[in-house]
């Protein structure tokens, strides 16, 4: 399926032309008809002489209906672009092609409408007019057609020309991360919560657990439709209406979007391009009250013009748009930027990074993949997607790392264990992407939680302290000359025992729970510190934290002033 907008000036005849062409009034609200005016968004559809499906989105033409439009406009395929034969181009043609061409819209045709009310030469002139008009846009080598719905003319040649549109226009690209930004909500008798909207970037189907944004709600997809027609599973690019569950139809609005939550970052702060009309009466600069046009939502922004102080009509620029609240948004995404001291619209541009981390004074935005990673170093491979619309294979562990970041993690990760000498440097020191590339390092080795050049010499083994203690066992010198990072090493890989200020080799404990086991299996009932002091040869300054250390370990347990069997002792025999 394919979406189609229309659009221009009020009363020019555009869902008239809808309803001629589908059958169906975009007109739903009892104001609209009343009036005879068109005032929020309208739907409708058709099956083209090809068999092709298409969806209307009808937009006001009124000017205080604008957000309305531009409310409509942000997720279609192509455009009916609507002027009346009796009045020309007017303001609001202006304004909505300006708005079009804003938002990426490259596709269209022209609808030149009411031609059966005006003579031939004034109906030539309107048609050189509305060419005119659009030369230079996208809409310079479209099709133009005459119609005039009420009187039957030119309804075959129009659909014949939207079939012939509709085959040159792209559909929607199915990235598997859907989104639907709502433009209509309301509750169906029987069915509860419904929203409406275009669907982006991916599929959905029944039973979906979808979160709703900026609320945070999350909702299960209860039914799906579109045109009437019941589906189980429906792609991007079609009109959707989805029928939600555990979602109260008044939590919700247009502007939200559905989403799967893990596949999104929403972001409160965004770069981007800024294209400012060149019709515009002032320049662009920080100063103002600003309304961005995202999706299907209004949001008051606050607007920082980078790298220069402000963007003169005609010109292109950079901005830094800080948003009321968090969106899913990814590069690429359009949006327009109106001023409402002013009443009008300013520009628009494309969304280049959902979060940025430069400051504002340094920041050079652009779509490049290679520029977000360089800019942040590491990149979580799960996370490049969601930051730059592009999935990437990690480059190392689960990072995507830039080259100059790899490098200087590299190089200071060998500046430290070469600084360490011999001994080497506790693992634990470094950090998640230090970690990361001990296993790539040539030279480097990793031993007992300590990284280590790979011919350096280990000098704890056969280290001249813990050649001491096993000479004295249980009457351990103190470590007088070893250096404090050498002992804590010492302690970590289990070859020495500390106890209560006291220093023990580990072959020194095990000796020392032999012995009292011995003793408890002459005396079961329990052993004094004094029987193990003697049977040691020690004195009580090292027979007590020797104890100690059996208690802590379940060899022995203490009870009054005896020390009984543990569910640890060894063998006595």
């Amino acid at each position: 399926m394919h979406v189609v907008g229309t659009a221009g000036h009020v009363d020019h005849g555009k869902s008239t032309l809808v309803l001629a062409l589908t059958g169906i009034d975009p007109d739903r609200l009892a104001e609209e008809k009343a009036r005879g005016l068109t005032i929020d968004l309208g739907f409708a559809w058709a099956t083209l002489p090809s068999g092709r499906d298409l969806a209307f989105v009808d937009v006001p033409g009124h000017v205080r209906f604008l957000k309305n439009m531009l409310a409509g406009v942000g997720a279609i395929d192509a455009c009916l672009f609507v002027v009346a034969a009796t009045e020309g181009w007017k303001p609001q043609s202006e304004e909505h092609l300006r708005i079009l061409e804003l938002l990426g819209v490259t596709h269209g045709l022209v609808a030149l409408t009411k031609v059966g009310v005006v003579d031939d030469d004034h109906r030539e002139i309107a048609r050189l007019d509305v060419a005119d008009r659009v030369t230079g846009t996208f809409l310079e080598q479209a099709e133009m057609v005459d119609v005039d719905a009420p009187a039957g003319i030119g309804l075959d040649a129009l659909r014949a020309a939207l079939d012939r549109l509709l085959a040159a226009t792209p559909f929607a690209t199915d990235r598997g991360r859907p989104r639907l930004w709502v433009d209509r909500v309301f509750a169906a008798k029987g069915s509860g919560t419904v929203v409406t909207g275009t669907l982006t970037g991916g599929a959905i189907a029944v039973d979906d657990e979808l979160d709703v944004l900026p609320t945070q709600l999350r909702g299960r997809v209860r039914a799906l439709q579109s045109l009437k027609r019941t589906h189980d599973r429906i792609g991007p690019g079609h009109r959707v209406a989805v029928n939600l569950s555990g979602v109260s139809h008044d939590r919700l609005a247009r502007g939200d979007a559905l989403v799967r939550g893990d596949q999104w970052r929403p972001t409160r702060t965004v770069d981007a391009s800024l294209q400012v009309l060149g019709a515009l009466q002032h320049d662009v600069s920080r100063r103002g009250a600003f309304a961005a046009y995202i999706g299907s939502g209004e949001h008051a922004v606050r607007v920082r013009v980078l790298g220069t102080d402000a963007i003169e009509p005609g010109g292109t620029g950079f901005v830094r748009l800080h948003l009321p609240v968090a969106l899913p948004l990814v590069p690429g995404d359009r949006f327009v930027l109106r001023e409402f001291g002013r009443d009008e619209t300013v520009g628009g541009g494309e969304v280049l990074d959902v979060a940025p981390v430069l400051p504002a004074a340094k920041a050079h935005p652009s779509r490049s993949v290679d520029r977000v990673i360089a800019e942040r170093g590491w990149v979580d491979a799960d996370d490049l997607e969601p930051l730059t619309g592009e999935r990437r294979p990690p480059t190392l562990g689960r990072w995507v790392v830039a080259p100059d970041a790899l490098a200087a993690t590299r190089d200071r990760v060998l500046g430290a264990v070469e600084a360490a000498g011999p001994l080497g440097v506790d693992v634990a020191t470094f950090d998640e992407h230090e970690r990361a590339v001990l296993p790539i390092l040539e030279g480097v080795s990793v031993e007992g939680g300590r990284a280590r050049g790979a011919a350096a010499h280990d000098t704890l083994a056969g280290h001249p302290y813990l050649a001491a203690l096993e000479q004295a066992a249980f009457s351990p010198p103190e470590p007088d000359g070893v250096s404090r990072v050498e002992l804590r090493e010492l302690v970590r890989r289990g070859l020495v025992v500390e106890r209560d200020g006291c220093y023990f080799a580990a072959t020194a404990i095990d000796a020392a729970a032999r012995v009292v086991a011995s003793l408890l299996a002459a005396t079961p009932e329990g052993v004094t510190v004094a029987q193990v002091r003697d049977a040691l040869g020690t004195t009580r300054k090292h027979a007590l934290p020797l104890l100690a250390h059996l208690d802590a370990t379940g060899v022995t347990r203490r009870r009054g002033d005896v020390r009984i069997a543990g569910p640890r002792l060894p063998d006595g025999t």
